[in-house]
């Protein structure tokens, strides 16, 4: 009774997150308003159904889901990485490069001050005969 009720609160858990998640990702005005909400709400939304899923499997059915650990640990690893991703690119769509402060290096607001280096391509080896 007990173990049904700890899966039965990570489900609704899991649903009021993911529930306002989404109400967030329709009321919200701006796109970094917008991107906030899914991935912080909806990831735990999703989260607690996933432990839930596993509490389940583990404690009735007594076998362990090594494949929703992995799902759950996959998500929560790869959501704020990909938001930032989506964050990093809408400012620098919306930013104009006169807006940006001066870098002080010759390449501007690059990874590195030093060109790439490029190696010429080898020449092709004459080719050599067999003996007969």
């Amino acid at each position: 009774m007990l173990v049904e009720i700890v899966v039965c609160v990570f489900l609704v858990i899991g649903a009021l997150f993911g529930l306002v998640g989404s109400f967030g990702l329709l009321k919200l005005q701006d796109t970094m308003q917008r991107l906030h909400a899914p991935t912080k709400a909806t990831t735990l939304g999703i989260g607690g159904v996933l432990i839930a899923s596993m509490l389940y499997f583990l404690l009735i059915k007594d076998s362990f889901s090594f494949h929703e650990l992995m799902i759950t640990l996959f998500l929560f690893l790869t959501a704020p990485i990909s938001a930032n991703f989506l964050a990093q690119t809408h400012i620098s769509l919306r930013m104009k490069q006169s807006d940006l402060p001066e870098s002080g290096g010759a390449y501007g607001w690059s990874l590195f001050d030093d060109p790439p280096v490029m190696e010429k391509p080898s020449e092709p080896a004459a080719p050599t005969q067999a003996p007969h």
